[in-house]
Order: C-alpha cells, then structure tokens, then sequence
C-alpha cells in the first residue's frame, strides 16, 4: 500500500497547490481591477480629447471668420487702391496739361516780343 508519509507530503502538495490557486485568483481579481481602472482612465482621456476636439473646432470657426473678414477687407483695399491709382493719373494728367499750357504762353510771349 501506500506509505503514510507519502500521503502526508501529498496532502501537504494539495494544500499548496490550492494556496497557489486562491493567489491566483486574487491576482486574477486585482488585474481585473486594474483593468477596469485603467479601462476607465482612457476614457476620461478620450473625454478630454474629444472636449479639447470641440474647443478647436470652435476656434477653426472663428479664424473662419476672421479669414473671411479679411478677404472682405482685402477686396475694400483692392478697389480702394484702383480708385486711388485713377486719382492719381487724373491728378498728373492735370498737371502735365497746366504745365504744357504754362510753357506755351511762355514761348508765344516770349516770341511774339
């Protein structure tokens, strides 16, 4: 038959074995825990993203906006710059008329003399 020590070592085998077991589920259970903890971070990050997501998208409108003002105002200057050009060719236009009217009373008084 079996010896008596043998069963003695067996069962002390058993016991350890369960001992292992029972950690393992411990240890089982704090990664489960672990997980879910770190399961509910990534979505507190995620909730962080998808907010700071919102938030510039709320400023890429109004740099929109800003970016359509511009143009606006880009196109005033424009018409504002022909306008001013047209002056200007008017205003020397008039001068060269003065001054060619200038010179030529000048060289009739001084050759009808």
């Amino acid at each position: 038959m079996t010896e008596p020590g043998l069963l003695e070592r067996v069962a002390r085998l058993e016991g350890r074995v369960q001992d292992f077991g029972g950690r393992f589920d411990v240890l089982e259970a704090r990664f489960e825990s672990l997980e879910r903890r770190i399961d509910a971070r990534f979505e507190a990050v995620d909730r962080r993203f998808e907010a700071m997501d919102r938030r510039f998208d709320a400023i890429d409108q109004r740099f929109d906006i800003v970016d359509r003002r511009f143009v606006v105002l880009e196109g005033r200057l424009h018409a504002l710059d022909d306008k001013m050009s047209k002056q200007f060719r008017w205003l020397v236009g008039g001068q060269v008329a003065v001054l060619v009217s200038v010179i030529g009373t000048l060289s009739a008084a001084l050759f009808l003399r």
